[in-house]
């Protein structure tokens, strides 16, 4: 089953860092990735392809690359797979 989920992470994040190990991982388990936003505070991404795999996604964001900390994460399914749906 697919899905698409908008995720927010939050912490003390190197936006640079953090997007790359993001998408680096996206391509790893084949789903598709956009940034929306990105800060020192928090980072923004929609990602969408299978269930199992975009969990995997955000557990592995969770952990972050070495040099940011991820304190929060909020997950959401994504508003434009919503609006597909209608």
């Amino acid at each position: 089953m697919t899905c698409a989920v908008d995720f927010v992470f939050r912490g003390r994040l190197d936006c640079d860092s953090f997007v790359g190990f993001a998408r680096h991982r996206a391509g790893r388990l084949d789903l598709d990735m956009r940034v929306d936003n990105c800060s020192e505070s928090a980072v923004s991404v929609h990602v969408a392809g299978q269930e199992a795999l975009v969990d995997m996604f955000e557990m592995a964001c969770s952990l972050g690359p070495y040099d940011c900390i991820v304190l929060d994460v909020s997950r959401s399914e994504s508003r434009l797979a919503s609006a597909r749906q209608d």
